[in-house]
């Protein structure tokens, strides 16, 4: 029986095994595919900052591995090594046991870390927002910094605990500042204060809020974070991270008790182990997604440097769009070096971007259609239903988007991710090694 071992659960990886699945199943292929992950679940990243906000519960969008991928075994393990030439993985699980898997066709899809940079007191002060404890942790902890600030002594400090600081103006953490927003709105209305008194300072040093999205909705967004209070300051970054502050590149200094540091990617530290050609941090593949010199392995999503064949010279950016699809050939092309079909190089037609702005409000280009206001918010709404997988979860989203529209959030620090889960180092249940 051919063993094939997938590497990661995130989109390219779930998309992969799911495909690849009906693809053997209908063939009747003598074939064993196995899923390796930290977790059990593919989590739809997109809307974390909704979880993050308070509006989508955690469970929603992680969908489980055992349910939704029928024909796949799903290990929980980390992999921390792979012998190409015993075609072996060496991978530890939740309690740190060491075991060993062999392999025929190998697909090392195992996603991405936050991206840090030599910042002093960033890794100590600062979260991200890559994984539910993360997104939690941002919520529990800033309503917690809310309450304290209500009971608080000194006026000064029960300002610096109703500052957040976000910095990364790119959809992730533009969408959470203005969904952090809507929950400092939600807070002071039950908790009596003033919502002016709640701070926001996103922070990049790109030259416009999300560059993604094209120059008119990014000034369509900007627009409307500065109309909500949110303070935008474009080319500049942090130069320190401290437990109640923050020096920012030009020097000056902000008191805050709230950091979030949503500034990029960089692929999996598995990557680094590898020993194999890497490009800004991600493994070099072919445009079929095979590894140049090993027969039987494949790679993508935001671990691989796939050659974006629209744009010769350059290489897909890390999006969940690119994952997805980029899983789909995957699939097909693992399937062909089975004998199974025809293999094809991954060349992709940008759908365009989605990006929720809060209550009311987010701008989208779908098909390159420019869209703002309440159209955008029914598209960004309507493709997160269509894109999340599994009916349950859809279901379980679109209840939670109308009870967002009909009721006030819910304002609750419940404590289900403490602040050592929310490192950035931290893969959900699982340690991880430090990043140096």
């Amino acid at each position: 029986m051919t063993s094939i071992v997938i590497v990661g659960s995130g989109f390219t990886g779930y998309t992969c095994a799911h495909q690849l699945a009906r693809i053997l199943r209908r063939k009747h292929a003598n074939a064993d595919i196995t899923i390796i992950s930290p977790v059990d679940y593919m989590l739809y990243t997109p809307l974390l900052p909704d979880v993050a906000g308070g509006v989508v519960d955690a469970r929603f969008v992680a969908i489980p591995l055992a349910d939704a991928l029928k024909g796949v075994r799903a290990v929980r393990g980390r992999v921390d090594d792979v012998d190409f030439a015993a075609r072996t993985v060496t991978y530890c699980d939740p309690e740190e046991h060491q075991h060993l898997m062999f392999w025929d066709r190998l697909v090392l899809t195992p996603g991405s870390v936050t991206r840090l940079f030599d910042v002093p007191g960033l890794a100590t002060h600062a979260r991200g927002l890559k994984t539910t404890a993360e997104a939690l942790y941002l919520r529990d902890h800033f309503i917690e910094q809310l309450e304290l600030a209500g009971i608080e002594d000194d006026p000064a400090v029960a300002a610096a605990r109703r500052t957040v600081v976000v910095v990364g103006a790119s959809y992730s953490g533009t969408e959470l500042v203005a969904q952090l927003r809507a929950l400092a709105d939600a807070a002071a209305r039950q908790m009596g204060f003033d919502p002016a008194d709640v701070r926001f300072l996103l922070l990049d040093t790109a030259e416009q809020v999300m560059p993604e999205v094209g120059e008119k909705l990014g000034n369509a967004a900007m627009a409307v974070l500065r109309g909500r209070g949110i303070d935008v300051r474009l080319g500049a970054t942090l130069k320190e991270a401290h437990a109640d502050h923050v020096v920012l590149s030009d020097d000056s200094r902000i008191d805050t008790h709230t950091i979030a540091w949503v500034t990029g990617v960089t692929g999996a530290p598995l990557i680094q182990k590898l020993g194999l050609p890497t490009e800004k941090g991600r493994l070099k593949v072919q445009p079929d997604l095979q590894v140049p010199g090993h027969l039987g392995v494949f790679a993508a999503g935001d671990a691989a440097a796939v050659p974006d064949l629209t744009q010769p010279g350059k290489i897909t950016p890390p999006t969940a769009q690119h994952a997805t699809r980029q899983g789909k050939v995957l699939a097909r092309n693992v399937a062909a070096s089975l004998g199974y079909g025809t293999s094809k190089q991954y060349k992709h037609r940008n759908l365009g971007l989605v990006v929720d702005l809060g209550p009311g409000y987010a701008v989208a280009n779908p098909l390159n259609v420019h869209l703002s206001g309440l159209p955008a918010k029914l598209v960004t709404r309507a493709y997160h239903l269509y894109a999340i997988p599994r009916p349950v979860n859809r279901w379980a989203v679109s209840l939670a988007y109308l009870t967002d529209l009909l009721f006030t959030r819910s304002v609750v620090s419940i404590g289900l991710s403490s602040q050592e889960d929310a490192q950035f180092t931290a893969a959900e249940g699982i340690p991880m090694p430090k990043i140096s």
